[in-house]
């Protein structure tokens, strides 16, 4: 939890630190200035702040709940960039008036004594309140991006009782700390940090439709680094850091960290104005006759205007639609609630009642169909669920990790039939699993005698026929693509690439396809390339001989007919994969090829399911097919950076096109529990 924890620990003793430090110089000044009486307008303001910040807190936690998803992506990712520009602006003026800070305050303070009561307290919530509002935005933007509160609390809730501990060290003296160099350090951590931020949040963006380039990624790592590491996990919690980053991600970043950390070190460095020393100004003792008032009236008020103002806006945002019904998930309670509703789309308010989490669909019973779902529902948590609801008998499945699953009592609609989702088993995947295992059973025993002839041209020294063998033999391997997930390590053996090596093309461990290309392409010696040539003839032989016995989950299947041609549109059509052949279209076009294969063998249940999906896809292949045929001439084929501008453009547009029509295969042929 600590790589959560840390940001938020840091923002949490860095603003504690700050808000305390001005309450400090407040409550001091007042002190020294004989005006004791007057401190309970100090807290009265400081309380107002801690509220502010609070309902500020629930506002954005509450409000965002009842967003759609992509809704909530587009509103994170917008509250992150803000978060990150307060944060910037925080560090800078830290840095600039940690020197002065106590004298600025104490002139504040004297000019409030002297405007009277309500100054103070607006003085004091408005030093406080700043720093409050910081802290919440900052904290819900780091819980989200952690996916869970726990660790973002603890940390801030650490972070703060340090800095309250460090301040009341201050205040009676005990402590002595270089304020400059402190705020100084830290800015130089929380700049690192809001980059991440920033990262992330224009990656919502991307997903929830405000930015493009969502497709667009500058590197995926996510193949050689172990994300649930724990240095993966500490670049993701700490800095935000991903396997996986978009262009625009990567650009804002180092950017960001760029031009900041330049501006920031740079201002470090220049040596700051000498501090003022402020003279103390005794305050005029204007103590005015006590109020007939009751000394707990501002406070509450003060306290209870911004809960107040922050439970109408959740209320008001909150509300759910005519007819929303709140519906229980759990073991014991499947169901309760649910009456029969109106014909229409209709949004259900679920709720898990349980002590696990769960999963719920609602189904028509008598054939098992899908018409809604939802994954992962953890205990204590409401979560909506939008569906089509026609003619028929309804009810709800409640599916606990680890529990019996539950069906409810159906009730009946009247109207006509809703269209829905027949769920699929892996009893249905069973026949286009084998169907497909052959397939790539013959073309391993291919690849294996391909990669065997390259070995021997290699051997004989005859580079010539090397090259045309070896993307004779790329190719076969590049058609097998839905099973890369199967092959375990031979994958990054006979077809990896240098991302996460140290040394690049040099480095040992780069092995196979790629490895061979960039020596055919690179002048190298038929002695240089003799044993990378017999390792990859011998991986793909231990290849053959280890598939009929690898695990092949039949649910990799729906999935392979989106990601295969995802990554071709994130290495193959951006010219990433090229080791100097030149021949990444070629490439493309046999991921094309496994693509279609793979839907061929899917055609049956795609069909069943959605009759117009398959029509549209294969007029999306037929049109990205003309495409690569348009750029293979003879036997060469047009390296993707020579192609003419125009080309180029058509080639990615309707590969976006074709995946953007593909993605709804996932979710037709998942396998679901509902059964």
């Amino acid at each position: 939890m600590w790589d959560d924890a840390f940001p938020s620990f840091l923002i949490g003793l860095r603003e504690g630190l700050e808000a305390g430090l001005i309450v400090s110089v407040l409550v001091a000044t007042l002190v020294r200035a004989g005006a004791k009486s007057r401190l309970p307008q100090v807290w009265t303001g400081v309380l107002g702040a801690i509220a502010l910040s609070l309902s500020f807190g629930a506002v954005l936690t509450f409000t965002a709940a009842t967003l759609s998803a992509t809704a909530q992506e587009a509103f994170g990712g917008t509250l992150s960039v803000i978060a990150v520009a307060f944060v910037t602006a925080m560090v800078f003026w830290m840095r600039r008036s940690a020197r002065n800070l106590s004298g600025e305050i104490r002139e504040k303070v004297t000019s409030a004594l002297a405007m009277g009561t309500g100054m103070l307290i607006i003085t004091s919530f408005l030093a406080v309140g700043r720093e409050g509002l910081e802290t919440a935005l900052f904290l819900w933007t780091t819980a989200r991006a952690a996916g869970e509160s726990a660790g973002p609390m603890t940390g801030a809730g650490a972070g703060l009782v340090i800095a309250a501990a460090l301040c009341w060290g201050l205040y009676r003296r005990v402590l002595k700390i270089n304020l400059t160099k402190f705020f100084t350090a830290t800015g130089i951590v929380l700049v690192v940090i809001a980059a991440g931020v920033l990262g992330y949040g224009l990656r919502d963006l991307q997903e929830g439709g405000v930015l493009p380039g969502k497709s667009a990624f500058a590197f995926d790592l996510s193949q050689s680094i172990d994300a649930g590491s724990w240095y993966g996990t500490l670049a993701q919690g700490v800095l935000n850091l991903t396997p996986s980053m978009t262009w625009l991600q990567v650009i804002a970043y180092v950017a960001y960290l760029t031009v900041v950390m330049t501006l920031f070190v740079r201002g470090v460095r220049t040596k700051p104005a000498k501090a003022e020393s402020p003279k103390a100004e005794k305050a005029e003792k204007t103590e005015k006759a006590p109020s007939s008032r009751p000394a707990w009236v501002v406070p509450a008020a003060v306290v209870a205007v911004p809960a107040v103002v922050a439970g109408a806006v959740v209320a008001f945002s909150g509300s759910k639609p005519a007819g929303d019904q709140t519906v229980a998930v759990s073991e014991k309670d499947c169901g309760k609630g649910f009456t029969a509703p109106e014909p229409g789309r209709r949004t259900f308010q679920m709720h898990n009642t349980g002590d696990k989490v769960s999963e719920v669909y609602l189904v028509e019973p008598s054939t098992n169909a899908v018409h809604g779902e939802i994954e992962g529902l953890a205990p204590g948590t409401t979560r909506e669920l939008v569906a089509t609801v026609g003619g028929g008998e309804y009810a709800w499945r409640c599916v606990p990790t680890g529990g019996k699953t539950v069906t409810s009592t159906p009730v009946r609609v009247n109207g006509a039939a809703a269209k829905a989702v027949v769920p699929v088993s892996e009893k249905d995947l069973a026949a286009p699993l084998a169907t497909y295992k052959e397939y790539v059973d013959k073309g391993l025993a291919t690849l294996t005698d391909q990669t065997g002839r390259l070995d021997q041209d290699i051997e004989s020294g005859d580079l010539d026929a090397a090259r045309k063998d070896w993307l004779t033999a790329h190719l076969s391997y590049s058609s097998l693509g839905a099973a890369y997930g199967t092959f375990q390590d031979f994958d990054k053996k006979i077809n990896g690439r240098t991302a996460g090596l140290a040394d690049g093309v040099k480095d040992k461990d780069f092995t196979g396809f790629h490895r061979l290309e960039y020596g055919l392409w690179h002048g190298q010696s038929a002695d240089d390339l003799r044993g990378p040539a017999q390792q990859l003839a011998k991986d793909t032989d231990g290849l053959r001989k280890a598939f009929p016995d690898q695990d092949f989950d039949p649910g990799d299947l729906p999935l392979r007919t989106h990601e295969i041609l995802e990554n071709t549109l994130q290495f193959e059509l951006t010219g990433d994969a090229d080791q100097g052949s030149g021949t990444t279209l070629a490439t493309a076009d046999a991921n094309l090829a496994g693509t279609r294969e793979l839907l061929d063998v899917l055609r049956p249940l795609l069909t069943a399911r959605d009759t117009k999906l398959l029509p549209t896809v294969d007029a999306d292949i037929a049109r990205v097919q003309k495409l690569l045929d348009a750029a293979h001439h003879d036997d060469r084929w047009t390296p993707v950076d020579k192609l003419d501008a125009g080309d180029r453009a058509r080639l990615n547009g309707a590969t976006g096109q074709l995946l953007e029509d593909l993605a709804p295969i996932p979710d037709l042929l998942e396998i679901r529990k509902a059964g």
